[in-house]
């Protein structure tokens, strides 16, 4: 069974990105992955000072400390992505900042989304690169989600036409995910990482 992690940065009052975070955690799960999310805001890391590799053992905050356990025990995640000003969100990003081998050799996923028509798209590009200098294998397939009211409802349910679109993508980019964490867990069963 693949454990997941579906991590989500927003940390406005009204967010409504929480809704995708929502739908991909329900989908992975209908499809017997173990999926957790992990809500930037909910963990409440302080801005960057220090890295979790850069506490002696033991001497990180206990929040920082449990992130680090889960995210090693992850065989994937998945970036749930707003768009700031053509940019990445700053919870998203300051907490991915803290940690480094934690992601090492495991494969992402991205997941955009906006309330215009550009779905995010913008943020997800960044991400890639974000995502892959840090290590991980970025798949090659997206879900860009936009307008997301439109979308997804409250309860991160598809909704409409644009509910139906998402639906439909949804099964590739859950294999496509699906193949590369079996094929990086297999390399790393048969083979150490060379760093």
């Amino acid at each position: 069974m693949d454990n997941i992690l579906v991590l989500y940065g927003s940390y406005r009052s009204d967010r409504l990105g929480v809704r995708l975070a929502d739908y991909l955690v329900s989908g992975f799960l209908a499809r017997g992955a173990n999926a957790e999310l992990i809500d930037a805001k909910a963990v409440g890391l302080p801005m960057l000072d220090r890295m979790y590799k850069e506490y002696s053992a033991g001497t990180a905050p206990p929040n920082m400390e449990a992130l680090a356990s889960r995210l090693r025990s992850a065989d994937a995640f998945v970036f749930v992505t707003g768009e700031y000003n053509w940019g990445p969100q700053p919870g998203l990003k300051n907490l991915t900042d803290h940690f480094m081998e934690e992601w090492f050799w495991r494969p992402a996923a991205i997941a955009s989304y906006s309330n215009g028509r550009f779905s995010g798209v913008r943020s997800g590009t960044t991400w890639h690169a974000i995502l892959a200098e840090m290590g991980m294998i970025v798949i090659s397939s997206t879900l860009a989600v936009g307008p997301i009211e439109q979308t997804l409802d409250a309860g991160g349910h598809p909704t409409g036409t644009p509910g139906d679109a998402l639906q439909a993508l949804f099964p590739r980019f859950a294999d496509d995910l699906a193949w590369w964490t079996d094929a990086a867990r297999a390399k790393r069963a048969r083979t150490s990482p060379p760093f």
